[in-house]
C-alpha cells in the first residue's frame, strides 16, 4: 500500500465520507430534488452539495490554511494560496440520477500550480484509486500501472461525448468517424473520473475529452502520470487543468492519438 502523507491520509477519508453518503441518497433516487444547473442535460441533485460539504469540511479539520475549489461552493480562500484541493463530489451526476453505478468522489490536492496527490473513489464498485506525487498509483492497496498496448488498431479508448449545451459536436463526429474506423473499440462511460482512472488502470488505453473542468480531471492527471502514462491537452501541448480539455494514455500511442484528433479539428474547420 502506498506510503501516503497526512493529505493524502485525509484526502481518503473524505472521499470514502462522501462516497457513503452519496450510497445512501443513491437507494433514495426517487426523493432526490433534482434541479437543472447549467444546461438542459447537466443536473445536480442536492446529494452533490451534501458530499462537497463533507469534503470540505474534513479538508479543513486536516488543513484548515489550503485554499478550496469545488464544483458546486467554487473558490473559497485559503490563507496559504500555494496549497489548494480541488474536489468533484460527484463526477457522473446523470449516471448517478439514472442509476448506473459509474460515478464517483474526485478530490486533488494542488501545490504551487502542480497536482501532486489526487484521489478517485467509485462508491458502488468500492474502488479508491489514489496516487502521490513520486509514490504511484494505486486500487485498493496495489499498484497499478497503464496498459502496454503500442497501436491504436489494437487499443480501446474512451472518450467524452458532447451532450446538449455543450460545444464541439462536429468535431467530435469527425474524431469518431477517423478513430471508429482505426482502433479495437472506443467506450463512453459518462464520468471523466471512471475513464482517467481506468486508463491508469490499464483497463483503457487512452481517454480524451474536450470542454472540462479542473475538477473533472485533476485526480485523473496524477493517476495516470504516477500508473506510467501521460497526460496532455488534446493538441499534445503541457497539461493546464484549467484549460477545459485533457488526453491520457498508456503513452505508447500517445502520439499516434493526439495526431488523429488534431487531423479531425484540421478537418472540420476546413469545411466549417
Amino acid at each position: 500500500m502506498i506510503d501516503a502523507s497526512g493529505e493524502l491520509k485525509a484526502m481518503i477519508e473524505a472521499a470514502q465520507a462522501a462516497g457513503s453518503g452519496l450510497l445512501r441518497r443513491h437507494a433514495q433516487l426517487s426523493e432526490l430534488m433534482v434541479q437543472t444547473k447549467s444546461g438542459p442535460a447537466d443536473l445536480v441533485s442536492i446529494a452533490d452539495r451534501e458530499a462537497e460539504d463533507t469534503v470540505r469540511g474534513l479538508l479543513a479539520k486536516a488543513r484548515p490554511s489550503y485554499a478550496f475549489l469545488g464544483e458546486e461552493g467554487g473558490v473559497a480562500g485559503g490563507s496559504d494560496q500555494a496549497q489548494r484541493w480541488i474536489v468533484d463530489p460527484l463526477d457522473g451526476t446523470t449516471n448517478f440520477l439514472f442509476g448506473c453505478p459509474l460515478w464517483g468522489v474526485n478530490v486533488a490536492l494542488e501545490r504551487e500550480g502542480e497536482v501532486v496527490a489526487g484521489v478517485t473513489y467509485l462508491p458502488v464498485l468500492d474502488e479508491l484509486f489514489v496516487a502521490e506525487r513520486g509514490k504511484g498509483a494505486w486500487l485498493n492497496g496495489r499498484r497499478i500501472r497503464v496498459s502496454a498496448r503500442g497501436e491504436l488498431i489494437a487499443s480501446v479508448l474512451a472518450c467524452g461525448i458532447p451532450f446538449a449545451g455543450k460545444p464541439d459536436h462536429p468535431v467530435f463526429a469527425r474524431e469518431m468517424a477517423l478513430l471508429s474506423a482505426g482502433t479495437a473499440g472506443i467506450r463512453r462511460t459518462g464520468a471523466c473520473a471512471v475513464d482517467m482512472a481506468w486508463v491508469a488502470a490499464g483497463r483503457w488505453d487512452a481517454y480524451w475529452e474536450r470542454a472540462l473542468s479542473a475538477w473533472d480531471m485533476a485526480p485523473g492527471v496524477i493517476l495516470v502520470r504516477e500508473a506510467g502514462g501521460v497526460a496532455t491537452s488534446v493538441a499534445g501541448d503541457a497539461l493546464d487543468i484549467g484549460g477545459g480539455n485533457v488526453c491520457v494514455s498508456n503513452g505508447a500511442i500517445h502520439a499516434a492519438l493526439v495526431a488523429t484528433l488534431d487531423q479531425a479539428l484540421r478537418e472540420e474547420a476546413s469545411i466549417a
